[in-house]
C-alpha cells in the first residue's frame, strides 16, 4: 500500500544525508516522499525533486535580548502555521524528524494535529530539537546504541537502528582496504559539510613537517572552505606535496574509499560513513557545542578501534605531524584500524528505519479502521 511520508531535517549534511537515505528506500518501496528543510539544503544537491522540497520559517533562541526572542518566537509560530497547512495538504501517514532547529515547527505541528511522528537522532547525544519532540513522538530511532541526554521515560520508545547511509556510500562498502606499505599514501581531509578553518591551518602545516620520504609518497585530498583554500594550497606547494584542494567534492565518498587515512570532524554522518566503508581516521570534534555531540560520536568510533580523537584545543601541527608519522611508518596499525572501523558501520540502517516508519503507518491505519 503506497503512502506519503514527510521527512523533516535541518539544512546540514548531518541531518539531510540520513533523510535522503531513508527517502531512497521508501521511494523504492513505492511510497511518496516529501522533505521540509531550510534554504541551506539547496547547496547539497539533495536527491529530492524540486516540487517535493518545502521550506518553512524557524529559528533558535540563541539570544536573550527581548527583540531577538520576539522575532524567534514569531518565526516559530509562523513555521507552525505553514507546517500545519502543508501537513493538511499532503496528508502524510508519518512525519519523520531528523533534528536541527528547522525540524521543530513541522514535527510539532504534526503532533498537535494527531499525525504519528518519529524522530531519528544521529548523534550519541540526544539533540535539543529532538529532546523537545521526543516525548510526543511515537518512536525515537537512534544512530548509536548508547545515547546521553535522553530522559528515562523515553527509553521504552527508543530503538537503536544505526545511521542511514546514502546509496552512494553503501555501494562503496565492499571496497577493500590496502595498507600503504609502499608507493602512494592517500590522505583525505575535510571539516564536515560546513567546512573547518582549523583543518586548513593545522593539517597542511603538519604535512609540511613530515619526513621528505613520506612527503614524496603523499597525495592529499583536502576539502577546504573557499576563503581558506589559498592558505592550504600554498602550504602544500611549499612542502612539495601533491594536493587537490577544493571547497566541495561531490564524490567525497569515493575519495574516502580510496584513502589510507582520513582527518575530519566527527559528525554523525561522517563516522557512520567511515564505518560503512571501513577507513581509519583522526577525528577532531567540533568544539563549543553545548552537548559535545561530536566528541561523543568520535569517542564511540575510537572505542571501537577505528582511530583516534583529538580535541581541537590540543591539535597543533607538531602533534598531528607526529601522529601521521607514527601511522605512515606503521601501516599495520592503519590496517587494524580500518578493520575495526568496518565493525562500526551499519549498512542496513535505512532499511530498518523504513521498516519502522512503515510499521508506525500500519499501526495508525489499523487504529483508524
Amino acid at each position: 500500500m503506497s503512502r506519503t511520508f514527510l521527512l523533516v531535517a535541518g539544512g546540514t549534511g548531518g541531518h539531510l544525508f540520513p533523510a535522503e537515505a531513508l527517502a531512497g528506500v521508501l521511494v523504492a518501496r513505492g511510497h511518496k516522499v516529501a522533505l521540509v528543510t531550510d534554504g541551506r539544503a539547496l547547496g547539497y544537491g539533495v536527491a529530492f525533486s524540486s516540487d517535493a522540497i518545502h521550506t518553512v520559517p524557524s529559528a533558535t533562541f540563541g539570544s536573550k535580548h527581548p527583540a531577538a526572542l520576539a522575532r524567534s518566537a514569531w518565526r516559530i509560530v509562523s513555521g507552525l502555521t505553514q507546517s500545519a497547512r502543508l501537513i493538511r495538504r499532503l496528508k502524510p501517514a508519518v512525519v519523520v524528524g531528523f533534528g536541527g532547529y528547522p525540524s521543530l515547527p513541522p514535527v510539532l505541528a504534526a503532533q498537535l494535529l494527531g499525525v504519528p511522528t518519529a524522530v531519528h537522532e544521529q548523534n550519541a547525544v540526544l539533540g535539543r530539537a529532538n529532546r523537545a519532540l521526543a516525548a510526543r513522538a511515537t518512536r525515537v530511532a537512534t544512530g548509536f546504541t548508547r545515547i546521553s541526554k535522553a530522559a528515562d521515560n523515553l527509553r521504552t520508545k527508543m530503538i537503536p537502528i544505526g545511521n542511514p547511509i546514502r546509496a552512494a556510500v553503501r555501494e562503496l562498502a565492499a571496497t577493500p582496504y590496502a595498507a600503504p606499505t609502499e608507493g602512494e599514501i592517500r590522505l583525505v581531509v575535510f571539516g564536515g559539510s560546513q567546512g573547518a578553518r582549523v583543518m586548513s591551518e593545522v593539517v597542511p602545516a603538519a604535512v609540511a613537517r613530515l619526513s621528505p620520504a613520506i612527503r614524496s609518497r603523499l597525495t592529499v585530498i583536502h576539502q577546504a572552505r573557499a576563503e581558506d583554500r589559498d592558505l592550504a594550497v600554498s602550504t602544500y606547494e611549499k612542502a612539495g606535496v601533491r594536493a587537490d584542494v577544493a571547497p566541495f567534492f561531490t564524490d567525497l565518498p569515493v575519495r574516502i574509499a580510496a584513502a589510507h587515512l582520513v582527518v575530519s570532524r566527527a559528525g554523525a554522518s561522517t563516522v557512520a560513513e567511515l564505518g560503512a566503508i571501513g577507513r581509519p581516521a583522526i577525528l577532531v570534534p567540533l568544539p563549543g557545542s553545548l552537548d559535545q555531540d561530536q566528541f561523543a560520536n568520535g569517542s564511540a568510533f575510537a572505542d571501537a578501534g577505528g582511530g583516534t580523537v583529538v580535541r581541537q584545543s590540543d591539535l597543533t601541527s607538531e602533534k598531528l605531524s607526529g601522529m601521521l608519522m607514527e601511522l605512515f611508518d606503521n601501516p599495520h596499525i592503519l590496517a587494524a584500524q580500518a578493520a575495526s572501523a568496518k565493525t562500526f558501520g551499519t549498512l542496513d540502517a535505512a532499511d530498518r528505519l523504513a521498516d519502522l516508519v512503515e510499521e508506525i503507518a500500519g499501526a495508525e491505519t489499523r487504529t483508524k479502521t
